[in-house]
């Protein structure tokens, strides 16, 4: 599944591969690897594959929630596989109504398991989990389709004493990149670099 989960992401664009032409971030970070899993969303066999892997990570949940706006969809489809409640996170609590951060299922006194699409500082995930906590959930761990596999990001869901486990690994995409040949090993160690580093990284390393 794992395996599988990966080449979906490679042949569907969702993550794309540019090692000697980098993308640039919104933050102005310069990266040779770019994840968007929206695209997935468009894309029937490659989101039932991914639900798929979302629901064997979902073990003991009694609620399943995802954060705005990219881990509702998940979030949905795993909830409906599995014949359970789901709840969502907004960003911050609505300033109108009954004012509430955390929708739908009640997720008090109950074992939560969050789903979002990529994780990288991790840090609308970790909101999350902090307001489903206030609202008295357990949470059980955190699940992404994708992730960067950061120190920082590491150490920031320790801190926050939550597990987080993504279905495709920056090793396990690359493996299957290189597999496909789509990536040469000068190549696959650039991204390496930048994963390790990625302020202080360029191109020309």
């Amino acid at each position: 599944m794992v395996n599988e989960i990966a080449r979906v992401l490679l042949r569907s664009g969702a993550v794309l591969l540019r090692p000697h032409d980098p993308f640039t971030f919104a933050s102005g970070l310069r990266s040779p690897i770019y994840c968007d899993n929206r695209v997935l969303l468009g894309d029937v066999a490659a989101r039932r594959i991914v639900t798929q892997g979302f629901v064997e990570q979902c073990g003991h949940a009694e609620v399943v929630a995802g954060p705005a706006t990219g881990g509702i969809p998940w979030a949905a489809w795993a909830a409906e596989a599995l014949n359970l409640p789901m709840a969502y996170v907004r960003g911050a609590a609505k300033g109108h109504g009954r004012g509430r951060q955390v929708e739908g299922a009640p997720v008090d006194g109950r074992q939560v398991v969050l789903l979002e699409d990529t994780v990288s500082t991790g840090e609308s995930a970790l909101q999350a989990a902090a307001a489903l906590r206030a609202e008295g959930g357990t949470l059980l761990r955190c699940v992404c389709i994708f992730t960067w596999g950061w120190r920082e990001t590491a150490a920031s869901f320790a801190s926050a004493s939550l597990a987080l486990v993504p279905l495709v690994t920056l090793a396990t995409l690359l493996d299957v990149a290189a597999g496909e040949g789509r990536l040469q090993a000068g190549e696959r160690a650039l991204v390496e670099a930048w994963a390790a580093n990625p302020r202080g990284w360029s191109p020309a390393r």
